[in-house]
């Protein structure tokens, strides 16, 4: 078995391809490439909450308790 580290591959851009990013909008799935000039703005200058990082910035000592993520 051959073990290849990441830091080792490099990619030309004539092999990259390039990666079509969707996102849900509306409660349906949608190309982030078809949104209008002001949605794609909106969704790049979107913040996506962390659990980790909420419990950490409460510090209340409430690591105890288990928040249910969909």
């Amino acid at each position: 078995m051959t073990v290849v580290k990441i830091e080792d591959v490099k990619l030309n851009d004539e092999e990259r391809q390039p990666c079509e990013v969707w996102t849900r909008v509306m409660g349906y799935l949608r190309p982030v490439s078809e949104f209008n000039k002001g949605k794609k703005s909106e969704f790049y200058t979107r913040k996506y909450f962390a659990e980790g990082k909420a419990r950490a910035a409460l510090g209340c000592g409430c690591e105890h308790i288990d928040i249910a993520a969909e």
